[in-house]
């Protein structure tokens, strides 16, 4: 029973990195054409009825005022840095090294782990985070090629994601999850709207139901994720969000004449392998209470890719289950 458990988890985690994917190749779709702040924004305009429907199912009553204004806000800020970078890095940078600089992601989130949780990380961890950040140089290739705007912008889409998922995990247990939902969508909406006046050009309507696509994907994903983790062990679906590298190898190629070069596959091995080991070092019997990758469900939350863990809280049908 447990085998077919994770199984179906591990199943449905790989579909959710399929859509995932798939999300990514319409953003960098449109991102050929537009700013990064006005596919966030229209982004943020059409899921925003999605995810308020969840919301207003909340019928617990409680205010929406920040128990933790100050993280509750740091996190707002982290989430839509994330957002814009991670939208013009996949505009343009191939699809694959964009996903290996984001698999950073978990390495720093256990390094922030340290400082903002209290987290006691061993030697083991310690060699893989160093492993894996190497794996991070050799994919920049540092004095081979010049270091693009669209690296920088997947390296801090990484550190933010990280940030934001870390403060997730110090002020969750006392913060409305309604609440750490909310607030960055209305920051994402917020901020690039100041900005749309300075890059906006007009869109034909397929586009914006191309920004509709993105819209629901990014939440039927979220919801697969939640399913994958009630079915199945942490360890078992974490490590299925590597299989992102799949799909973005195969989008590149078909869709896009993006090719994977020897020091993006060397370094991929070696970031997937060291996030993988972390996994496998958190779900050991006796590790530390503190398991920020295998909690974090790792995914760079954006306003279309709301953190799962939080949706699942908030969601009708399981609010027994959750805050």
């Amino acid at each position: 029973m447990k085998s077919s458990q994770n199984l179906r988890g591990a199943l449905l985690a790989l579909i959710a990195m399929g859509i995932f994917a798939t999300h990514d190749v319409v953003v960098k779709t449109l991102g050929a054409s537009y700013s990064a702040f006005q596919i966030v924004f229209f982004a943020a305009l059409l899921s925003f009825p999605l995810v308020a429907v969840i919301l207003l199912n909340d019928g617990r009553e409680a205010s929406l005022k920040p128990r933790h204004p100050w993280w509750v806000s740091l996190r707002m800020v982290m989430t839509v840095i994330t957002g814009v970078t991670a939208f013009y890095a996949f505009s343009v940078l191939p699809l694959a090294q964009v996903y290996v600089i984001l698999f950073s992601a978990p390495l720093l989130v256990t390094i922030l782990a340290i400082p903002m949780l209290g987290e006691r990380v061993g030697a083991h961890r310690w060699a893989a985070v160093i492993a894996g950040l190497i794996g991070v140089i050799i994919v920049m290739r540092p004095g081979q090629a010049a270091l693009s705007a669209g690296h920088i912008a997947a390296i801090v889409a990484a550190v933010t994601s990280a940030f934001a998922s870390v403060i997730v995990r110090k002020i969750g247990s006392h913060e409305r999850s309604v609440v750490l939902l909310l607030f960055p969508m209305i920051g994402n909406f917020v901020v690039t709207g100041l900005a749309l006046p300075f890059v906006y050009k007009p869109m034909p309507i397929e586009h914006l139901g191309l920004l509709g696509v993105i819209a629901l994907f990014g939440l039927i994903a979220s919801f697969l994720v939640i399913l994958a983790y009630r079915a199945a062990e942490a360890a078992i679906v974490a490590p299925m969000q590597y299989s992102q590298i799949l799909w973005a190898t195969g989008y590149g190629y078909f869709l896009f004449n993006e090719e994977l070069d020897l020091p993006t596959v060397i370094g991929a091995g070696i970031i997937i392998a060291s996030g993988i080991y972390i996994v496998v070092r958190e779900s050991r019997k006796g590790a530390a209470s503190h398991k920020p990758v295998t909690e974090s469900r790792m995914r760079p939350e954006t306003v279309t890719t709301p953190r799962a863990s939080l949706l699942l809280k908030v969601l009708p049908f399981w609010r027994g289950k959750g805050r």
